[in-house]
C-alpha cells in the first residue's frame, strides 16, 4: 500500500506488527498484516481471507467482535451525540454498576487506555502516601514511570521504579520491607504467564500494608475474563486500587481505576483528566458488556471453553515434546512455549496459512464466540501444523 510508510513502525500498536506475530518477512510471505473486518471470533484480511482468531484484539474482546448488545448500545450513544459539554449520565450509571459488581471498588474514575489508568493509580498512591518510590511487577504500559529501559525516559524517573519479583514471596517481602520508608506504591500484574502462588499474593498484600504503601492490581488483562473482578476475585486477595481495561468495553477504548474511596478522593488533590474520558460511546459499550457478563455468566463459559483449549494444548505438548516445551497462562488466556523461535514462527505462519491466528507468545484468548467445535478444529490445525513441520524443524 502506497501510504504504509506513513505509520512509522508499520502500526501504532506495537504488538500488532507483522514481525511480532509471525517473525521477519511476514508481508512478502503472503501472511495477513491488516484486517478489514471482524465478527464473533473471526476476522477477514484486506484480501478477503477468513481466519479464526485467538488474539482477540490483544485481549480487548471477550464477548466476540461486534457483539450485538454492545453494538446496539454504542450506536444509540452515537445517535445521542457521543460527547457533550457536561458529564454524561452513563458515566455515573456505569460507575455504580461496576462498584456493585466488584464490591471492593468503592469509587471509580474513567480514562481511555490501560497505560493511563495504571499511571493514574500510581499517582493516587503517591498523593496518599507523600512518597515517590514504586515497586512494579509485570507490564504496565509505555509511559515513563514504568519504562526504565526505554530510550527517552529521564534517568531520574527511571530511578523511582524498581522491579518486584513474580511468585517469589520471600524476595518480594524483603524488597518491600527494605524500601518501606520511601515506598508509595506496589503495582503488580497478579498473573504473569503462570498462575500466581497464594503465598506470593498474601506476602505482597501484607508487606505493602505494613509499609503504609498502596497496593495496585493491574487487572487490565484479567478483569472481565478470569472473573468480572479479575484475579482479585478469583484468588481472594484484595488490592487498595485496581485497574480495569481491555475487555471492560469489549473492544471500545475505555479503562478505569477504582478502589477505596479515601484513595480515590485523591483526584481532588492532583490532576487526572482527559477530554474524551467521558466520551459516551465507550461508556455505553462497557455498561452493555457488564450486563451481558452478569446475565450470561460469561466468565464461567470462558473458563469451560478455555479449559477445553488448555487440555488440548496439553495433549499437543505431550505429542511433540521436542517442539513444544510447555504451556503458559491459564485456561482463559494461554499459549505454547516452543523449543526455539524458529519453531514458534513456523507454527504461527503455517496456522495463518490454514486460516488460524494463534499467537506464538503470551497470550491467546478464548471468547464467548469460540464454541467447542471451533476449539476442536483449532487443536486439530495445531496438531497438523506441528506434525507436518516436525521433520523439517528437527533436521535444521
Amino acid at each position: 500500500m502506497a501510504d504504509a510508510w506513513r505509520v512509522p513502525g508499520f502500526t501504532s500498536t506495537g504488538s500488532k506488527r507483522p514481525e511480532a506475530l509471525f517473525g521477519p518477512r511476514a508481508a512478502e510471505l503472503g501472511l495477513p498484516t491488516r484486517f478489514a473486518r471482524a465478527s464473533g471470533c473471526r476476522v477477514w484480511d484486506e484480501a478477503g481471507r477468513e481466519y479464526v482468531d485467538y488474539l482477540m484484539a490483544l485481549g480487548a474482546v471477550a464477548l466476540g467482535y461486534g457483539h450485538p448488545a454492545v453494538n446496539r448500545a454504542a450506536v444509540e450513544a452515537i445517535e445521542q451525540g457521543a460527547v457533550g459539554p457536561l458529564a454524561p449520565v452513563v458515566e455515573q450509571e456505569l460507575a455504580g454498576a461496576l462498584c456493585r459488581a466488584i464490591p471492593w471498588i468503592e469509587a471509580v474514575r474513567f480514562l481511555k487506555t490501560g497505560a493511563e489508568a495504571v499511571a493514574a493509580a500510581v499517582r493516587l498512591g503517591r498523593v496518599a502516601t507523600g512518597r515517590e518510590r514504586v515497586l512494579a511487577c509485570g507490564y504496565h504500559g509505555w509511559l515513563d514511570w514504568c519504562q526504565g529501559a526505554a530510550p527517552g525516559v529521564p534517568a531520574a524517573t527511571r530511578a523511582l521504579c524498581g522491579e518486584l519479583p513474580y511468585n517469589d514471596a520471600e524476595r518480594a517481602a524483603a524488597l518491600i520491607r527494605g524500601q518501606a520508608a520511601e515506598l508509595a506504591v506496589v503495582v503488580v500484574e497478579p498473573l504473569v504467564v503462570d498462575e500466581p502462588r497464594h503465598d506470593w499474593l498474601e506476602a505482597v498484600r501484607a508487606e505493602t500494608e505494613a509499609a503504609g504503601a498502596v497496593l495496585v492490581f493491574d487487572e487490565i488483562k484479567t478483569a472481565f475474563r478470569l472473573a468480572i473482578g479479575g484475579a482479585a476475585e478469583r484468588y481472594g486477595v484484595r488490592p487498595d486500587l485496581m485497574v480495569l481495561g481491555k475487555a471492560l468495553a469489549n473492544g471500545f477504548p475505555l479503562a478505569a481505576v477504582g478502589g477505596r474511596s479515601d484513595l480515590m478522593q485523591g483526584v481532588s488533590r492532583t490532576w487526572i483528566s482527559s477530554t474524551l474520558a467521558t466520551e459516551a460511546v465507550a461508556l455505553a459499550a462497557a455498561r452493555a458488556t457488564l450486563e451481558v457478563m452478569l446475565n450470561e455468566r460469561v466468565c464461567d463459559t470462558l473458563h469451560r471453553r478455555g479449559t477445553r483449549l488448555l487440555d488440548g494444548l496439553g495433549r499437543i505438548r505431550a505429542r511433540y515434546p521436542d517442539l513444544v516445551t510447555g504451556i503458559g497462562g491459564v485456561a482463559e488466556m494461554c499459549f505454547l512455549h516452543y523449543a526455539t523461535d524458529e519453531v514458534s514462527q513456523s507454527v504461527a505462519r503455517e496456522c495463518a496459512r490454514r486460516g488460524l491466528l494463534f499467537k506464538r507468545t503470551a497470550y491467546n484468548f478464548v471468547s464467548l464466540a469460540h464454541d467447542e467445535a471451533t476449539i476442536d478444529t483449532t487443536l486439530a490445525t495445531l496438531d497438523e501444523v506441528l506434525g507436518a513441520a516436525r521433520p523439517r524443524l528437527l533436521s535444521s
